[in-house]
């Protein structure tokens, strides 16, 4: 039941992650990238710590030898993935971006093997590889392609693969923490360091400008993106880490551009094509071989 409430707290959280990039794709348009992360990270870190506070005021406490290592997990996620993530889309193909993205398991199967000592089953490492495949697939007719490109082109594919390696990172470091204070502790203190290493760079954009322009619903989307897509959805993706290897719940990864792709479809009553639904499948499949009850264990050396 444990291992069950742990994949569902991962797949909603995904799918809380693909609305977000749809609401995104309207928000952004009034409201600059850095600022939209900060104010994003920011609701969702006074919602994390109100929560904390009028239910759970015990787990506000962490030990001061444990604030470097909670902090370096929000400067990974919040600060750096943050900055990563929307760099990229700024100089490369967003489908492209998304392939890229879609490494986070592999980097995960990395660290975890070479830190933590973890190894996959024969049948997780096709779980893996299969929801790539999935990916690729299922962009193809979206303006995936690799042929001649401009340098800042490979720039940004390079950028989205040092992101994908910052989510595989932050599972890592989020384990480790999980072993001493609950899932909504670590994400409020995470996103609350993230969010203040964010806020420097600010400078960078105009915050005055944006906070004028914004209208009922770039406000009401932020709410979402603040509250839905940041502080409930990054905590489930901390908790599924409490129970789950960090490959298990980054392999989820990948279903997050196809959830945003399905909502795009339905909003703008566009048609699904044959070969998004193969790549579909072909991604759920991997994910369901990562994380089957028979196959969820992973073998320590």
């Amino acid at each position: 039941m444990r291992l069950l409430a742990a994949n569902l707290a991962a797949l909603l959280a995904t799918s809380l992650w693909g609305a977000s990039v749809v609401a995104t794709r309207v928000v952004v348009q009034s409201v600059p990238p850095l600022t939209l992360a900060a104010m994003r990270f920011g609701q969702g870190t006074l919602v994390l710590l109100l929560v904390l506070l009028l239910f759970a005021p015990a787990l506000l406490r962490i030990k001061r030898q444990d604030v470097g290592a909670i902090a370096l997990a929000g400067f990974v996620i919040f600060t750096c993935f943050s900055i990563l993530f929307n760099l990229s889309l700024s100089l490369t193909e967003a489908a492209r971006g998304a392939l890229m993205l879609a490494t986070a398991p592999l980097w995960s199967v990395l660290i975890g093997r070479t830190l933590m000592g973890e190894r996959l089953a024969p049948r997780q490492i096709i779980g893996v590889s299969l929801s790539i495949i999935g990916i690729a697939v299922s962009l193809l007719e979206r303006g995936l392609s690799f042929g001649a490109g401009d340098v800042s082109m490979y720039l940004g594919d390079a950028l989205m693969l040092l992101a994908a390696l910052c989510v595989a990172i932050y599972g890592v470091l989020a384990r480790r923490i999980l072993q001493t204070y609950a899932a909504i502790t670590v994400t409020a203190y995470a996103m609350l360091f993230g969010t203040l290493l964010l806020l420097p760079l600010l400078v960078l954009e105009d915050v005055g400008g944006a906070l004028v322009a914004l209208d009922q619903q770039t406000l009401l989307l932020l709410v979402f993106l603040g509250v839905l897509g940041g502080a409930l959805a990054h905590f489930l993706w901390v908790q599924s880490l409490s129970a789950l290897a960090a490959t298990q719940v980054a392999v989820y990864i990948n279903l997050n551009p196809l959830v945003a792709a399905i909502l795009g479809a339905w909003l703008l009553r566009e048609q699904l094509s044959l070969m998004f639904l193969l790549g579909f499948g072909l991604v759920l499949s991997g994910v369901l071989l990562v994380n089957w009850p028979h196959a969820h264990r992973l073998h320590r050396t």
